[in-house]
């Protein structure tokens, strides 16, 4: 019935039927062709968009904010509303520590403002040395030692187990004795240096134990002049420690405190030398406090020498900087105290 009915609206043009049944395939594909596509065009349905069944008025606030933009969308403010909504409230019963905020329960200045200097220079090249005593007061080392922080103890607790590991106990042991010896050997070269002011002995420079630690030195030795303590004891008559000073001179125009360390690995910056710099500030604080040295100290310098003879390292500590190490020195030893 459908094909009659096509015929029949072909057959009222002139010339279409005629045109339709001159090739077999017409015959037989041209009807079910546009059968076909006009069932498909009369089957289609329309798409259905799925978000328009979302409810947009219960999701409206969601779909603001996503959508607009603001140049500060967060504020610390905000972050903090966030954090308390997703984690808890911060815990206020410990406060996060900061060591540089405290000071000492009896704060002793570096600089003794009651020691009077003589405004006569001694004309004697010989630099101070006075024997180290043996009193029941504390030596800086030892006070270093007992106060030394809990990572601090863990980094070299695990360097002297790797080492044992490596070397055996009797082996660790004749290593740290060869480590005290070329230290003793090269301070001992150093000292031959200034007191002839020339170069070490051709025995010393010949020593293989520090020819490399004294090479490494030379540059640092032009800039040091006008020496004026070798190996000598110190004490603070006030706060009651004593140490052994290796070298109080001039570096570059400024009387320090010298402390000449060894090493075989590479030390760029002072934070490399970990309580050194609290050393040196006992050191000068001890020697400002002493009436036996007729000058007070205001600068540091921690010299660090390499055995393989590459150039040293020097690191200079200006006023500012010994007293800020000046008061972490009070703070260790005020621990020690309590400790004791």
């Amino acid at each position: 019935l459908v094909r009659m009915k096509f015929l029949q609206l072909l057959s009222r043009k002139s010339g279409k039927l005629e045109m339709l049944f001159q090739i077999p395939f017409c015959q037989k594909q041209f009807p079910y062709m546009c059968l076909a596509t006009s069932a498909c065009l009369c089957s289609k349905k329309k798409k259905v968009n799925s978000y328009e069944q979302v409810d947009q008025e219960k999701y409206k606030n969601l779909v603001y904010s996503v959508t607009s933009y603001k140049t500060s969308a967060q504020t610390p403010e905000t972050i903090l509303k966030e954090d308390n909504l997703l984690y808890g409230p911060l815990d206020k019963q410990r406060p996060p520590v900061k060591a540089e905020t405290k000071n000492p329960k009896s704060w002793v200045p570096l600089i003794n403002p009651n020691k009077r200097i003589s405004l006569l220079n001694s004309d004697s090249n010989l630099p101070m040395k006075i024997a180290l005593q043996k009193t029941k007061m504390p030596s800086v080392t030892r006070i270093l030692q007992q106060t030394i922080s809990p990572q601090q103890a863990f980094y070299l607790e695990r360097w002297k187990q790797k080492m044992i590991l490596e070397l055996g106990k009797d082996g660790f042991a004749e290593y740290t004795k060869n480590l005290f010896l070329q230290g003793e050997l090269f301070h001992a070269a150093l000292e031959s240096v200034f007191l002839s002011e020339e170069m070490a002995t051709k025995e010393e420079r010949d020593d293989v134990a520090i020819s490399g630690y004294l090479s490494s030195v030379q540059h640092v030795l032009k800039d040091i002049s006008e020496v004026k303590a070798l190996e000598s004891a110190v004490q603070h008559e006030t706060l009651q420690y004593l140490g052994l000073v290796d070298c109080v001179a001039k570096y570059r125009g400024q009387l320090c405190v010298i402390d000449w360390k060894t090493s075989e690995k590479p030390k760029p910056s002072l934070k490399n030398t970990f309580d050194n710099p609290l050393q040196v500030a006992a050191y000068i604080g001890a020697i400002n406090h002493d009436a036996n040295y007729d000058f007070q100290v205001t600068c540091g310098l921690i010299v660090v020498a390499y055995k393989n003879g590459s150039p040293a390292h020097p690191h200079f500590m200006d006023p500012d900087l010994c007293s800020q190490y000046w008061n972490k020195w009070l703070l260790r030893l005020e621990e020690y105290m309590d400790k004791n």
